[in-house]
């Protein structure tokens, strides 16, 4: 069995979309406390985390309720490195996707603007239409290896969340999947269970058995 591990290290300096971590030293015992303690301030969708329908439609599914069968089973990494600007629906054809119900898109982000400490000018995202075949297709969640699954050029309209969390498909996003080589895996995602949250960072790995 093959583990990836394809979640971002949170840290003050880590890339961010909004406010960055704080961390706090609560105890130290090297201040002669009993323990070591520290008290962390970030927002749900820190790191590689997990959108809930409900942080784009209000009273839906918040990320506590969600259910986990979406974020454990089968899912397929398809490699998309060559496409520049948006996910199209003829990218998503091209790689096979069809029938799959977890999909993770592996894009140029993962060597690129993921791994920076400030937020890109560009990325590539999901456009409006891909996200419209993916609903149809009956896909229950889908990825992507940056702050967004968004297009940058959408972040005002935010067309494809809209349609996503509005269908109720998840939205795994800030995947690092750098190191991962496309194909199949069995996907293990747990968002931490924030009551009532419209989202929350999740430890995310992807096995390959023999």
């Amino acid at each position: 069995m093959e583990i990836f591990d394809i979640t971002l290290p949170i840290h003050p300096e880590m890339l961010h979309w909004g406010r960055k971590p704080e961390v706090e030293i609560v105890e130290s015992r090297a201040a002669g406390d009993a323990s070591n303690v520290t008290r962390w301030r970030l927002g749900a969708h820190t790191g590689t985390h997990v959108d809930a329908p409900a942080h784009f439609v209000d009273g839906a599914t918040a990320i506590d309720k969600v259910s986990l069968h979406a974020l454990v089973g089968p899912a397929v990494v398809v490699d998309l490195t060559e496409v520049t600007g948006d996910v199209g629906v003829a990218d998503l054809v091209a790689a096979g996707v069809s029938g799959q119900r977890r999909v993770l898109l592996k894009t140029s982000n993962s060597a690129g603007p993921l791994k920076a400490t400030e937020r890109a000018a560009s990325w590539v995202g999901l456009s409006p239409e891909a996200a419209a075949w993916l609903i149809a297709d009956g896909v229950e969640l889908i990825g992507i290896d940056y702050l967004t699954i968004e297009s940058h050029e959408r972040t005002d309209t935010w067309d494809a969340h809209h349609a996503l969390l509005g269908a109720g498909v998840l939205i795994l996003e800030n995947a690092d999947l750098d190191a991962v080589p496309a194909g199949a895996y069995e996907l293990v995602c747990l968002p931490a269970k924030l009551v009532d949250a419209d989202g929350a960072f999740a430890r995310a790995i992807l096995i390959r058995r023999d």
